[in-house]
């Protein structure tokens, strides 16, 4: 067994920004701290027997326990110890949503290592620069081709001693010890069990608020990925603050879906559960999700906004279909049900005439709408994570169905605001989270101070020091605060287009304006240094069938040229257009005949465009755009 080291309850990272009223502070807000690792073990004791989390075998899903889920992490812990990992080394997770990732997570965070989640998206580029960077010793990977991913940066990675792969067996790695999962969960078995229990209940013991819990790196929009260091009494606070919020209980739940390397599906999947109880459904893949939600049926479901909006194409599909009566009915549910919402978020009274039209579209509309999607009975639904179109908000209120928006960033422990009933403005991103603040600077930039902030970027003091001044966190992000404390976001500070006539435009709300449309995936807008605005646009491809479909076209490859499509696309623009100042319109624009994704490096994993890419690559088309 690994001897205790002399740094046993150091602090790994120390803040850059801690300084004696923050400790103070801190004292106060952290005063019924509870780490997340024996929160976790707390609530399998409550719940012993209730479900903690689903697997889709072949033919249904497969229920664990709490109980069960907690021997699991203990006995993942004890072979982590087995394997040497020290207080404050890194565990790297790569693999798609699955019980392991939470499971080894965990069971790091139990001995006083830090979980370092990688996207399973990632190149072996990205590996290897992260792998390095946080100095892991051991990396937990899913399956035969992650493997291979790190076996070709193999002879480049310094730190890695072990690797574990959850589906399969692994081949031999120069100089590594390679082992199955179930082989890594017997290592800690045997005659040192009872001494690795005792170590374990120590360094559960001795975890601190200000101490590192996990590393996020940054999906990296325009640059490299930076470590976000988020401490245990981050996590705590954010979960606790959320789980008080929506009264989320054992009687929830939820489908993990999206990357867990990423905050946000981290917090939901595991510390929101952990401090809230309810059950964890993971997805076999982001293709099984529509399927996966008419079996599920959660109670709570978070969606990045091209989530939504893909839903968006396929109900309007839908009900563009319908004739007649049928047609009428619906126009008159979605009118009725976006004039009864908007009221109720408000936090006014819907007339009682208003409200028994509403009971009468529920029974005859919204309810069919909402077990055809598998939220018949959410009480939670959550987008975030990038702008989404107010037209989008309002159309699926329009069917009763509450789609909340909420902002945050990594830095920031995942939410920062939410909208909450009653206090919800579409178009805003809600109100700061309890015990927050949220101010814009006098350039615009929103500054946010709280329990939830970062404590800065692993080794890179000089960029924490830029994010962090005075104890108040620089977001990149434009907006305001209106006189009612509702935030809006109106852009990246980086992203700002400015027009050879010194204009300052932020592109984002007009590129989400655009992909409301049913035709456009993405758009991208430029301009800088330019004297008008033009975009790129990539088009949706269901919704570019349908459109085929319903004006008799062929679908071919230069389907996009047609002049029925390019006329759709103008209408788009010009709809947009029309809520834009005159200098923030849109002159021209170009189609991209292939699609934008993850792989192609376009994408980042949570599906935002990575603007400075695209507009690298496509820079021959956007001087044509400026040509004349």
């Amino acid at each position: 067994m690994p001897p205790i080291s002399a740094a046993e309850s150091a602090r790994p990272w120390p803040s850059p920004t801690s300084n004696n009223r923050e400790q103070a502070s801190q004292a106060t807000v952290f005063a019924d701290f509870i780490a997340p690792p024996l929160k976790l073990f707390e609530t399998a004791s409550r719940l012993a027997s209730k479900p903690a989390y689903w697997v889709r075998g072949e033919h249904d899903w497969q229920a664990c326990n709490w109980q069960d889920y907690a021997a699991q992490i203990r006995q993942a812990a004890r072979a982590l110890l087995a394997l040497g990992v020290e207080h404050g080394d890194a565990v790297a997770i790569l693999s798609f949503n699955r019980p392991e990732w939470s499971i080894a997570a965990y069971a790091a965070m139990s001995i006083g290592a830090i979980p370092v989640g990688i996207y399973w998206t990632s190149s072996t580029a990205d590996i290897e620069y992260i792998l390095n960077h946080c100095k892991a010793p051991v990396l937990v990977l899913e399956d035969d081709d992650r493997f291979d991913c790190v076996e070709a940066c193999a002879e480049r990675l310094q730190h890695l001693r072990h690797v574990v792969q959850i589906k399969g067996a692994p081949k031999s790695l120069a100089n590594r010890q390679t082992m199955p999962w179930q082989d890594f969960m017997v290592q800690g078995l045997g005659s040192q069990e009872a001494e690795y229990e005792r170590l374990i209940n120590k360094r559960l013991a001795a975890i601190q608020p200000q101490d590192t819990a996990s590393l996020i790196y940054t999906s990296g929009t325009t640059g490299p990925s930076k470590a976000v260091m988020l401490s245990h009494g981050n996590l705590w606070w954010t979960a606790n603050t959320m789980g008080q919020l929506f009264h989320v209980d054992e009687n929830d739940r939820m489908i993990s879906y999206l990357p867990l390397a990423h905050i946000a599906e981290q917090m939901a999947t595991m510390h929101n559960q952990v401090y809230g109880g309810f059950a964890v459904y993971f997805a076999q893949s982001i293709d099984k999700l529509g399927e996966h939600l008419k079996e599920v049926k959660p109670t709570i479901f978070f969606g990045v906004p091209r989530v939504w909006e893909k839903m968006q194409v396929a109900i309007e599909a839908k009900l563009a279909q319908a004739t007649g009566f049928k047609a009428t009915m619906a126009r008159w549910a979605l009118q009725v049900g976006q004039r009864w919402n908007a009221q109720d978020q408000a936090g006014m009274r819907p007339s009682p005439w208003l409200t028994l039209q509403k009971n009468l579209a529920n029974k005859l509309i919204y309810r069919k709408v909402q077990e055809a999607l598998g939220f018949d009975q959410a009480r939670l639904l959550v987008t975030a994570a990038a702008p989404i179109s107010p037209e989008s908000l309002r159309f699926f209120s329009g069917l009763n169905i509450h789609v909340r928006e909420g902002y945050g960033q990594s830095e920031a422990c995942g939410p920062s605001t939410l909208s909450l009933p009653e206090h919800t403005k579409i178009g805003s991103v809600g109100k700061a989270l309890p015990g927050t603040e949220i101010r814009a600077a006098d350039d615009g930039e929103l500054l946010i101070r709280g329990p939830h902030i970062f404590h800065g970027y692993m080794g890179q003091p000089a960029a924490t020091a830029q994010t962090i001044v005075d104890d108040w966190l620089l977001t990149g992000d434009l907006g305001h605060v209106d006189e009612e404390g509702y935030v809006y976001i109106t852009g990246r500070k980086k992203d700002l287009i400015i027009t050879s006539g010194g204009k300052n435009i932020s592109p984002a709300n007009i590129e989400a304006s655009l992909m409301d449309s049913h035709l456009i995936e993405y758009a991208v807008v430029c301009g800088d240094g330019r004297n008008y605005l033009t975009a790129l646009l990539t088009l949706e491809a269901q919704g570019l069938a349908d459109f085929a479909k319903a004006n008799g076209l062929e679908v071919t490859p230069d389907l996009h040229k047609h002049p029925k499509v390019q006329a759709a696309l103008q209408k788009a623009v010009d709809h947009t257009n029309e809520l834009q100042a005159r200098v923030a319109q849109i002159r021209k624009f170009a189609v991209l005949t292939d699609p934008f994704t993850i792989e192609g490096g376009e994408l980042t994993p949570t599906l935002k465009v990575k603007r400075k890419v695209v507009l690298e690559r496509q820079q021959a088309l956007i001087n044509a755009l400026y040509a004349n």
